[in-house]
């Protein structure tokens, strides 16, 4: 393992020591090494999203109809 030094604000600081203070993380290097890996998660999603979307080729509706059928999913639950 190595390691690494950052400067970031004393707000963010703050943040990171509530974090641990709550017990969810053993130390500031866990909850940032979290974050660093729920990135990485969030990015592979999106690429494979990309990947799926080109794909799945040339829709036939129209942005409009797209938006107002997403809206309508998100409504539905």
């Amino acid at each position: 393992m190595t390691t690494l030094n950052i400067s970031i604000p004393d707000a963010m600081r703050a943040w990171i020591d509530e974090q641990v203070a709550s017990g969810q993380y053993a130390s500031a290097s866990d909850y940032l090494r979290d974050l660093i890996r729920s990135d990485q998660r969030n990015r592979e999603a999106l690429r494979q999203a990309l990947i799926e979307g080109e794909r799945s080729g040339e829709s036939r509706r129209s942005v409009r109809q797209i938006a107002a059928a997403t809206k309508a999913r998100l409504a539905r639950g």
